[in-house]
């Protein structure tokens, strides 16, 4: 149950919620619980074990044992529910609410491991499995959500009196359960059930088309780069990379450009070769717009007319009201605001960036206009004129392996953590890694910290953290278990892996999730770790990327790798002289993403075009023609592969107003490593979880409610005269003097 309750609230856990074939609803005492059918031996059915209080058995999970596992898993927590429904006992918080946080262990143990198969181990015959399994689970939740006698005991618990006397946490639980139950439709009809249940598995069906069409043009199409002329402007770690993704695909003595980010930003930063930075940047740019069979224009519209009938069966406007209402911001209205208070000055920043790349294409008499497959590259010239900083000079200090030693010294300075290797784990792939992590005051087992740091087949791209476990302490103290992934190139056998600072401050962001999860000190699975509103959880991992650019990390961490010299500190102030630099163009990329997709969605039920919709919506806010959506709608996996990020990419930003007010709160005490602000950081914001409203968790912290200016000086933006205030909610208001 708390996955599916996860999923209605918007939490950041990449846990899939899922969906299915339609299934016989649940009457409870009407209907006798169906008897358990035998099962052939499934070591996805077994509870964990091992240490650590057990661990996903990794080493004995196959393939062939998914499909049957989830099919399992939901006919046991068919039983689970059918016997809670059919208590004779007038209804209570205990054989309620506590009842449905202990139903469904298995499937979540069965999902978790399904979960980790689908975003990193997606073959093709996976992905048949995933196109079957999507729309059942679908069903199941849905099955679960319009059982009539369950809502039931849930609206009963939830108006009693007796609530008054439940401790906090139980009553935000009770919150939780009764408004994610009605906004996935019990209060609805049989016909309106019926209809919003076929809406939901054709949804699951459409989103899996969407990210496995993704996800075969990033591995279908690639830049093969055949001699040294092809290679002109590229530093050895990018040569390296490209080298290793060639020899992987047979191609030994040839170069390969990926088409993943992680490959195609540092060749168009790099390469002078303008004709091959123009054919990565279109591969790049046009995955899911190819006009072909993964061509994902129709599957974007269907989703979209869908999302709006829902929105509608539901009771809402449109389809970003429904999401936003348990969001922070409330309404789109309010995202909108803030969104549109920071585009003007990032684009104005962008006329300022592009003329300053146009005037050295000139000087150079590279006779050309600034085009989008430009930009990174001449970004890189005006870096180096401006600053006389080459990123090509920070690279050989970061080194992935250090940086992680780096993350850790953070994570005990502001948490109390120690991380340790421990090899005593099965895991899905050689390239994983595992570590204990403890309290480093008690020596307490805290929880267990997955690495998977490097892009395969299969793997979809990106960064991101996941929960396997989440801490609880319901029926017993459960320590959580956590992963981090991301895509690095992986380099030759004992050669380290150079990132770039961007990537860096990535590795940073996620591992803020990580720690989010690590830190979180709850009784309940369902309000525990990241399970919190979309647009709050990102402030915790953003909040982290602050600690990568102090003294005390690159003094230590940032080293060189040939000869282990620490970063000059004439280059640690060049980076720090450099920090806004290319603002405009990092906020414009993002904010049009979102931008476009909150105008997407609420667009109501009108048929669109995504391609035309994208351009015109672009047109009319003036987007710079030198820049792309950093998420172009066929590709936009947060909002098309799933609920998770539609209408709610606005959250990164909005979580950043967050971000930027908190590290105010550091730079206003004794600095970055202010022992009493990390402490209120960890008791008010990062241990709490959902337990508390996350506006309310923030005021505690802060002492105050965030606005807009802390944001805005950090971008290096003019700060704007309206008092924007994310937090409070409160009208904006003209700022006097």
């Amino acid at each position: 149950m708390r996955k599916l309750l996860i999923a209605s609230a918007g939490a950041a856990a990449l846990a899939s919620t899922a969906c299915a074939t339609t299934a016989p609803e649940v009457r409870g005492a009407e209907v006798e619980a169906p008897a358990a059918p035998a099962q052939p031996e499934n070591p996805l059915l077994s509870k964990w074990t091992g240490p650590y209080g057990g661990v996903p058995q990794f080493d004995k999970v196959k393939l062939e044992h998914l499909k049957p596992g989830l099919e399992a898993a939901m006919e046991e927590n068919r039983r689970e529910i059918a016997t809670l429904v059919s208590d004779p006992a007038a209804p209570t918080f205990e054989n309620t609410i506590a009842a449905l946080e202990d139903a469904g262990r298995t499937l979540d143990a069965v999902g978790t491991v399904y979960g980790i198969w689908s975003s990193t181990l997606a073959g093709p015959e996976f992905q048949a499995i995933e196109r079957e399994m999507e729309p059942k689970l679908a069903a199941f939740s849905d099955e679960i959500t319009q059982n009539a006698p369950l809502f039931q005991r849930i609206e009963a618990v939830y108006n009693s009196p007796d609530k008054a006397t439940l401790t906090p946490e139980q009553q935000r639980v009770t919150w939780l359960y009764y408004t994610n139950f009605v906004r996935s439709g019990a209060k609805l009809d049989a016909k309106a059930k019926e209809r919003l249940a076929a809406i939901n598995q054709r949804l699951a069906t459409l989103y899996t088309s969407f990210s496995q069409n993704v996800l075969g043009d990033e591995e279908g199409y690639t830049v093969v780069l055949e001699s040294e002329a092809d290679l002109a402007g590229l530093p050895d770690s990018v040569r390296t990379g490209a080298a290793a993704a060639a020899e992987a695909r047979d191609m030994k003595g040839k170069w390969v450009i990926t088409n993943t980010r992680s490959s195609m930003e540092p060749f168009l930063t790099y390469s002078s070769r303008r004709d091959l930075r123009e054919k990565v940047w279109r591969n790049y740019v046009n995955r899911g717009d190819n006009g072909d069979a993964r061509d994902n224009n129709a599957i974007i519209s269907e989703v979209l007319k869908l999302r709006a009938e829902r929105a509608k069966l539901l009771g809402y406007a449109t389809h970003a009201h429904w999401r936003l209402e348990n969001a922070m911001a409330k309404t789109p209205e309010r995202a909108m605001q803030l969104m549109e208070a920071v585009w003007k000055p990032a684009v104005a920043r962008v006329h300022e960036e592009v003329a300053d790349m146009q005037a050295i294409a000139n000087k150079e008499g590279a006779k050309l206009k600034i085009e989008p497959w430009d930009y990174r590259y001449y970004a890189e010239k005006v870096r180096k004129a401006k600053y006389d900083l080459d990123q090509n000079e920070v690279k050989p200090y970061l080194q992935l392996e250090k940086l992680r030693e780096g993350m850790f010294w953070v994570a005990g300075e502001l948490f109390g953590f120690t991380f340790t290797p421990v090899s005593n784990v099965p895991v899905y792939h050689p390239d994983v890694r595992v570590w204990e992590v403890k309290d480093k005051t008690s020596g307490k087992h805290v929880g267990l910290w997955y690495f998977d740091p490097y892009a395969r087949k299969g793997k979809r791209s990106g960064a991101w953290m996941n929960a396997y476990r989440r801490q609880e302490r319901f029926d017993a103290d459960v320590t959580t278990i956590v992963s981090n992934n991301s895509n690095f190139v992986k380099g030759r056998p004992g050669e380290p892996v150079l990132i770039s600072w961007e990537d860096a401050e990535t590795l940073f962001h996620e591992f803020g999730h990580a720690l989010h999860g690590l830190a979180s000190n709850v009784t309940y699975p369902t309000v525990s770790g990241t399970s919190v509103a979309r647009d709050y959880v990102e402030f915790p991992s953003q909040l982290l990327e602050h600690w990568l650019s102090t003294p005390e990390v690159l003094n230590t961490y940032a080293l060189h790798h040939e000869t282990g010299a620490p970063l000059p500190q004439a280059l640690v102030k060049k980076i720090e002289k450099a920090a806004n630099f290319n603002q405009g163009f990092g906020t414009v990329e993002y904010l049009a993403s979102a931008l476009v997709d909150m105008k997407l969605h609420l667009a109501g039920d009108a048929s669109i075009d995504a391609d035309a919709f994208e351009r015109d919506t672009l047109k009319a806010l003036g987007m710079p023609k030198e820049i792309v959506m950093r998420h172009r709608t066929p590709q936009f996996t947060h909002v098309f592969s799933g609920d998770g990020y539609s209408a709610g990419y606005y959250s990164y930003l909005w979580s950043d107003t967050l971000t930027a007010d908190a590290f105010e709160a550091f730079t206003e005490g004794k600095g970055a490593y202010d022992a009493s602000v990390a402490a209120r950081l960890r008791d008010n914001v990062f241990s709490v979880g959902n337990t508390v409203d996350p506006a309310d968790a923030y005021r505690t912290f802060r002492g105050k409610d965030a606005g807009i200016d802390a944001l805005m000086r950090k971008r290096g933006f003019p700060v704007p005269g309206l008092d924007v205030r994310p937090v409070s909610g409160k009208k904006p208001k003209t700022k006097t003097k």
